[in-house]
């Protein structure tokens, strides 16, 4: 995740804390600074959507083998005991389960943050009171376009309206909210639209995401915009950051590139913030699944990051999230942790390693059959690198 908003306004937010402090991209063994990673947990597989491009491949249907009440305080606790700085709750549709607001009652009666991802249909103003009083960090809201697009895509009529009623519940209620984009070839010409409905609605921050190719996801390998299509989604991401500067919170997620690409921009047109700019890459140290990032699924699997179910670390069943991660026995997370070396094609060579870390690991195995070839959604030229 990159803020560009930090990047060209020195803005202050809760996430740059983690991401922009000193001896965060040399982390080892899990552990920076005395924390453990930013965990997310899918808590469910259900969902009430059919999002063409899940990662999870949620259905509307009940899962045996889920994580229990019990189960799951006990793996929130050892987080907690971790120092995790913030549990994600995903799913599917978090929402939907049953006691989810005993979950998020427990995450804060022991101290640990908690935020929710969510496609917002389900986020009434009675919803949206108790989340505020529990305390809950923020919510992050995806829409993947306007009106009958995001309806489209989300393959539910009506689930745009119910998920901009939930944004504004939450403004309403003064509870930190935001949307979720997943940038591809069937929105790419609704960015404008979006920082529109930004500006209108008073929404206070955005994260656009990158495509990966991953559950559903990977059907969505040919419908990833192209590499000029990212440069120009990227210039209007960046000129509208710097026009809104802090008040709304922009960030890219799933594809470090994009650091590279902002300092080699603001050399042209940012020529202030150009060396701050790579001391905030460098600090933060790319992509850093497998040490600062972890993903746990809904059936206490282990893995470096939501996209990469296909290699299991184990299970929180078993043995305790902390001692795993921490040991880091398992030969990916030992790879991930010093992955530099492993690294093939472009990224092998790139003059931006110590920035983007070899982008996501994922999406190359995905394209190529192999976890350590070059990141093919990165669009920098090769003079560039």
């Amino acid at each position: 995740m990159l803020s560009i908003t930090k990047l060209l306004c020195d803005s202050e937010n809760y996430g740059d804390s983690i991401r922009y402090i000193k001896g965060a991209a040399q982390q080892r063994h899990g552990v920076s600074e005395g924390r453990g990673p930013v965990v997310v947990w899918n808590c469910t597989k259900t969902c009430n959507l059919k999002c063409r491009h899940c990662y999870a491949d949620a259905d509307n249907k009940s899962h045996e083998g889920e994580l229990n009440l019990a189960e799951a305080k006990e793996m929130l606790k050892d987080l907690r005991e971790f120092n995790v700085p913030v549990v994600l709750f995903s799913g599917g549709e978090p929402l939907v389960r049953k006691d989810f607001f005993d979950l998020l009652t427990y995450a804060s009666d022991i101290g640990l943050r908690s935020t929710i991802s969510t496609n917002g249909t389900l986020l009434t103003k009675d919803v949206c009171k108790r989340i505020k009083e529990i305390g809950v960090g923020y919510v992050g809201i995806s829409l993947d376009g306007v009106g009958t697009r995001h309806d489209e895509f989300r393959g539910t009529k009506g689930c745009f309206d119910s998920a901009l009623r939930g944004i504004r519940n939450c403004i309403e209620l003064n509870q930190r909210v935001g949307l979720r984009f997943t940038i591809n070839k069937y929105n790419y010409d609704q960015l404008e639209d979006i920082f529109y409905l930004i500006k209108k609605e008073g929404i206070p921050r955005v994260c656009f995401y990158h495509l990966v190719y991953s559950g559903r996801g990977n059907e969505m390998v040919k419908e990833d915009i192209s590499k000029e299509e990212t440069r120009a989604a990227m210039d209007l991401i960046i000129s509208k950051a710097a026009e809104f500067g802090p008040k709304v919170e922009i960030l890219t997620v799933d594809n470090h590139a994009d650091g590279a690409y902002v300092y080699l921009k603001s050399r042209e047109i940012y020529k202030h913030r150009t060396d701050r700019i790579l001391e905030l890459l460098s600090m933060s140290g790319g992509n850093r699944s497998g040490s600062a990032f972890a993903n746990v699924d809904f059936y206490g699997n282990i893995h470096s990051d939501q996209f990469s179910w296909q290699y299991n670390l184990g299970n929180v069943r078993t043995e305790k999230f902390s001692k795993l991660w921490s040991e880091g026995k398992h030969p990916i997370l030992q790879s991930l942790r010093n992955r530099k070396e492993l690294l093939k094609g472009r990224c092998s060579r790139c003059k931006w390693i110590n920035q983007c870390n070899g982008n996501f690991r994922t999406r190359a195995e995905a394209v190529t059959g192999d976890f350590w070839q070059e990141d093919p959604a990165c669009y920098l030229y090769d003079n560039e690198i």
